[in-house]
């Protein structure tokens, strides 16, 4: 008897350290083009490998690949992680060295333990509803909000960076990994949404409340409102504005934010150009009746807010990041308090429109009402 598909993949990306800690001491994969064909190999036996798993299944979804392949590569992250903070050592020497030397700064470290913890999991479990007939459509979209503001962030902050002059070939193997969420947010965005079935009169009734009798949604609101403008001054901080509070902010409250891998300053103006707009978006949302997207958007964006977060967050505290960017300890509360915050506000939000979705729903008629009584 088989074991479950999720156990197969569990087991299969089990083999990643095995397969580092083997290359690792293989003098010949020293350099940077037999590192990248190796990688390429790598990757390409553990996709014929998942195929193998699944290859008697009917009808496997596409996606499927692109959740095993990612769960490989997440325990690759997470031995990195391990061994950049001391607890393993002789897996990561080779690639670090030839490979890609940007995955020993503190932002990477942080990243590789959300890839390794989070998106591992996350992948279990979406594989085990996906071949138990459930839906995963927003546990997709949670993990395709994740990947994506993590790849924007990442290769536009290693070529920005101080690591921008050390790029090896294999930094290549970013591109596929680039487009995957992409292709899967497209895919997941497509497929209708799983929606309640509610009375057209319960509808009505809810969406005629004005904001201010809603007080979880003008909280929601405020908390938007707050982190777009948060968002704003920080992206200003980056740029070198001139004020004086925007330099006392930057040299002592958050002096990470000048921290020369350029990973923060990338981090900031994805939030001016794409956060902001959202929050603003997310703000007509919570006043508009009908504004059916928030279910989707909003599970989106809080995986994107929760990785960033993480990553920025855990990377000014890392022993990684030199001394004179960590957070200094006098201001450690109210700055991680208000870091924090702004990871938090996108996920009450995306609580708040899944729990009573009924203020965002369009209207139903009378007429398919009945339909579905019958």
């Amino acid at each position: 008897m088989k074991p479950p598909t999720e156990v197969s993949v569990f087991l299969l990306s089990l083999s990643a350290p095995v397969v580092l800690f083997t290359l690792n001491n293989i003098p010949a994969i020293q350099e940077p083009l037999p590192i990248l064909g190796m990688g390429i190999f790598v990757l390409g036996s553990v996709c014929l490998l998942v195929h193998l798993i699944v290859k008697n299944k009917p009808k496997v979804d596409p996606l499927f690949y692109v959740f095993a392949e990612f769960s490989f590569t997440c325990l690759v992250g997470l031995t990195n992680a391990l061994e950049q903070d001391g607890f393993i050592r002789g897996f990561m020497g080779f690639y670090l060295k030839m490979g890609e030397p940007h995955l020993s700064c503190a932002y990477a470290v942080m990243m590789s333990y959300w890839e390794g913890v989070f998106h591992f999991g996350l992948f279990l479990i979406i594989i085990h509803r996906m071949f138990n007939g459930k839906s995963y459509r927003n546990l997709g979209l949670l993990w395709a909000g994740s990947s994506i503001a993590h790849q924007i962030v990442l290769i536009p902050g290693v070529v920005v960076g101080k690591h921008g002059s050390n790029l090896r070939p294999v930094f290549v193997r970013n591109v596929p990994f680039f487009l995957a969420p992409f292709w899967v947010a497209s895919v997941l965005f497509n497929r209708p949404t799983q929606m309640p079935v509610i009375t057209a009169d319960k509808i009505s009734v809810e969406q005629k409340k004005k904001l201010t009798s809603r007080p979880v949604d003008l909280l929601l609101s405020l908390l938007l409102v707050g982190a777009a403008i948060f968002s704003v001054f920080r992206a200003f901080v980056v740029l070198d504005c001139s004020f004086d509070f925007c330099f006392t902010y930057i040299y002592q409250y958050e002096p990470y934010l000048k921290d020369p891998v350029g990973f923060p300053k990338v981090m900031m103006l994805v939030y001016l150009f794409y956060a902001v707009p959202l929050l603003a978006a997310f703000i007509y949302g919570l006043q508009t009746p009908g504004c059916s997207w928030m279910l989707d958007l909003s599970i989106f964006f809080a995986g994107a807010m929760a990785q960033t977060q993480w990553c920025h967050i855990g990377a000014s505290l890392h022993s990684h990041t030199p001394f004179t960017y960590r957070l200094p300890s006098d201001k450690w509360w109210p700055v991680i308090s208000l870091n924090v915050l702004l990871a938090v506000v996108p996920i009450l939000l995306a609580l708040r429109c899944h729990a009573i979705p009924t203020y965002f729903m369009k209207p139903v008629s009378k007429g398919h009402e009945e339909k579905k009584k019958k």
